[in-house]
């Protein structure tokens, strides 16, 4: 009976031993290391300070003005200056996309931000009338959106008007217009791209292209359009 107590009492005190101060030392090193990894991500994530999310408004509207005004204006001019070969023409015409445009933007930006606000507006009244607490952040300004849209837009349209309303010679200023605008297509989009977080190459090939393949529409039809015209004129006068 001894023999069985004695027997019992060692099995159970092995069972029940704690493990070796070594492998406590080494399960608590480890842990200590995931502590210190998971405070310095956190750490580095704090100190980049980047919230995407709030850029996304201001840079689309910014993004979105500068390239709309810069291809715009850019096949405007091209457009017409494959229907008339005149500096003139291509500088009226390039001018008057430039205002039209930026009354355009700031009169669209204006309607979809008031919209914006009436509906934030009525959300916090209600929260209020519920007993709730209005939601952090600012209301958007619709005045303030409607000016950074239409600067925008002239910012970007004055880049072809300027390189090419002044050149005489029809070929130079096409080409002129063609180069300035692929140069600030592939600029904008490459800073938008970096601005929002992804690759500025990518960004600024898929604006590049967009704005070519506008231009060689815009282009394209005017030069049809010519024809087209030019073959009525020429039957109704004989």
């Amino acid at each position: 009976m001894a023999v069985q107590m004695n027997s019992s009492v060692h099995a159970t005190t092995t069972a029940t031993s704690p493990p070796p101060v070594a492998q406590v030392k080494k399960d608590e090193g480890r842990e200590a290391l995931a502590v210190v990894k998971i405070e310095v991500e956190d750490q580095d994530d704090a100190a980049a300070g980047v919230d995407y999310a709030d850029r996304a408004q201001w840079l689309r509207a910014a993004v979105l003005g500068v390239n709309d005004g810069l291809v715009s204006v850019a096949s405007l001019m091209i457009g017409v200056g494959a229907v008339n070969q005149s500096a003139r023409a291509m500088l009226v015409s390039g001018l008057a996309g430039l205002v039209a445009g930026a009354c355009s933007m700031a009169i669209g930006e204006f309607v979809s931000v008031h919209a914006q606000y009436d509906i934030e507006v009525a959300a916090r009244l209600l929260r209020r009338k519920r007993g709730l607490e209005d939601e952090p952040g600012q209301l958007p300004i619709p005045a303030k959106a409607a000016a950074a849209s239409a600067l925008a837009f002239a910012a970007g349209a004055a880049l072809p008007l300027l390189a090419g309303g002044f050149v005489r010679p029809w070929a130079v200023r096409v080409a002129a217009v063609c180069a300035v605008t692929t140069a600030a297509l592939a600029g904008f989009g490459a800073v938008g791209g970096a601005l929002g977080g992804t690759s500025p190459a990518r960004s600024g090939a898929r604006v590049l292209l967009g704005g070519w393949a506008a231009m060689a529409v815009c282009y394209s039809v005017l030069w049809l359009s010519r024809l087209v015209m030019g073959a009525q004129v020429s039957g109704a006068t004989c």
